[in-house]
């Protein structure tokens, strides 16, 4: 079944398109978190980030860089802070938020965490 971004990708659904090229699709989220708040995604339907092969990959990422000057110009921020989540669709996307400071974008609440810990868990990843 096709992610609601394929289907904006077809123009199934509309969408404020702001960029395309042969492989990705770019268009404005509907559910800013500021104005301007842009998603980069590719136009092959791929679910997680870092199961995209070498090449795709790197050209996301290319992709986004274009598309991130054209916001940052576009809207006079400071910053445009990326985000990828990748639960809301099964359908990789990159989050490009134009902010002026650190406080125009929610930041999570940070975990606690004691020495011990932080030794026990970068074993681990180490090890893995």
């Amino acid at each position: 079944m096709s992610t609601i971004f394929s289907k904006i990708i077809a123009g199934e659904i509309p969408s404020y398109k702001v960029w395309e090229d042969e492989h990705h699709f770019a268009f404005l989220d509907i559910n800013p978190v500021q104005p301007g708040h842009t998603l980069v995604v590719p136009k092959q339907e791929i679910d997680y980030l870092f199961d995209m092969d070498d090449a795709a990959y790197a050209a996301l990422w290319k992709a986004v860089k274009t598309v991130e000057a054209k916001v940052r110009k576009a809207t006079s921020a400071k910053r445009v802070v990326i985000d990828v989540v990748g639960y809301e669709v099964p359908h990789v996307h990159v989050h490009l938020v134009p902010t002026q400071e650190l406080s125009d974008y929610p930041v999570p609440p940070r975990k606690n965490m004691e020495p011990a810990e932080f030794e026990a868990l970068a074993k681990q990843i180490a090890d893995a």
